[in-house]
């Protein structure tokens, strides 16, 4: 009699794992029931629409870095299944991966599509079924069977179950897996950027800085690296690792707090205050307003100045001690009250989840259920942006897939 494995959640956990179960036996009937009536929503979405598949990072030690809740978890699955295992999954079926200067990994195509239909195409070979707006509302064990009980009341039954469901904005949404006797992380946001209302930065909406140092005060929180200005706050590559390390501390904080930018991280307030010193020499009759010696958008320049109080006239000669000070002070540390917070794009993460602890990282079955096992981020496992959480729902996807093939 043949075995069935149900794969709760079409993403790309559950569809890695579906579809290397049915391809590492034959034997084994496998089904996909997704909720909605979207299959890999977030593959398609994910990098701007060209799918961030994975980091071009091939140390574990450096990789389980990028993971700020689940780092020991991760070590431990990498050596089952890796970055490199990815890239050459994928190049076997014929999609090329190629790299970019961050180290993200993106199909050559530059298309989320090419990573879809490589998934459907494998789904379809080794006959797995889908079925589309199912969502599971109960799951029971009785005599080694699971019973599910789907929407219309419908009622499957398999010998393995993978729960591959993403996370969960609210911390009820997990009440139908705590009924299993699991217990869970409760979620909160991760991936997200600061909202300023009516700071008048957000006047400079579109303009970036390749390098800034952003810190949340009163913390131990802080990080460098490409830097957004929007319409309605902070956003970019930095702000977004920062929202990923302090998820649960602002949580904690309601996302008020302030933070401070060093818009120059070459510089400190006195090796700034030096530089300042030749630039009054050199450049005495130059108007400061004028091209910055700094690199930064002009801009964002400008509106320094202005915010420093530095007039549209005013030469380096002629620029007055305190007003100096006060342009310093913005370039070097300049405070921003955040209230509030918004998602990044449709990359919607959260923090939180099935507990690590009652999970065996080499199998990702359940220690409480046999037979029951996870994949993705339904798991408090999360990573800061740049294809790191892609990379846990391929390896927790494929080492959930070789353990219940051999069963």
């Amino acid at each position: 009699m043949p075995k069935t494995l149900i794969v709760i959640g079409g993403g790309a956990a559950g569809f890695f794992c579906a579809v290397n179960a049915a391809r590492m036996n034959e034997d084994l009937k496998v089904i996909i029931l997704e909720k909605s009536s979207k299959l890999l929503s977030k593959v398609k979405v994910s990098g701007g629409g060209r799918c961030n598949v994975t980091h071009a990072c091939f140390d574990i030690n450096e990789m389980m870095k990028k993971y700020p809740r689940g780092q020991h978890f991760v070590r431990k699955v990498f050596h089952h299944f890796f970055t490199t295992n990815t890239i050459a999954w994928y190049e076997e079926r014929g999609v090329h991966l190629k790299e970019e200067e961050d180290g993200r990994m993106f199909p050559v195509t530059d298309s989320s599509q090419t990573i879809i239909d490589c998934l459907i195409r494998e789904a379809n070979k080794y006959k797995v079924e889908i079925l589309l707006n199912r969502q599971v509302n109960k799951i029971e064990k009785l005599n080694n069977t699971f019973q599910l009980t789907v929407t219309n009341r419908q009622l499957f039954t398999a010998d393995f179950l993978c729960i591959a469901t993403g996370g969960y904005p609210k911390s009820g949404m997990f009440e139908w897996l705590r009924s299993t006797g699991h217990s869970i992380d409760d979620p909160v946001p991760s991936l997200f950027t600061f909202n300023l209302p009516d700071n008048p930065i957000t006047q400079l909406m579109g303009v970036s800085v390749s390098d800034a140092n952003i810190k949340i005060n009163n913390s131990k929180l802080s990080e460098s690296g490409p830097l957004l200005i929007t319409h309605w706050g902070l956003s970019g590559p930095a702000v977004l690792r920062l929202s990923a390390w302090g998820a649960r501390e602002l949580a904690n904080k309601e996302y008020q707090f302030s933070v401070s930018i060093n818009w120059l991280p070459g510089f400190n307030e006195q090796s700034l205050r030096e530089k300042f010193h030749e630039y009054r020499i050199e450049n005495a009759a130059q108007r400061i307003s004028g091209r910055n010696q700094f690199g930064l958008p002009q801009r964002l320049w400008e509106y320094l100045n202005y915010q420093s109080g530095i007039t549209e006239n005013m030469n380096w000669a002629d620029l007055p001690a305190k007003t100096q000070n006060t342009l310093v002070q913005n370039l070097t540390a300049q405070r921003f009250s955040v209230r509030g917070k918004t998602t990044f794009k449709e990359e919607f993460v959260t923090a939180g989840g099935i507990k690590l602890s009652e999970i065996d990282a080499n199998t990702m079955e359940s220690k409480i259920i046999p037979g029951l096992f996870f994949a993705g981020e339904v798991m408090d496992v999360d990573g800061i942006t740049g294809g790191f959480n892609f990379q846990y729902a391929w390896t927790s996807g494929y080492i959930a897939a070789e353990n219940i093939s051999k069963r």
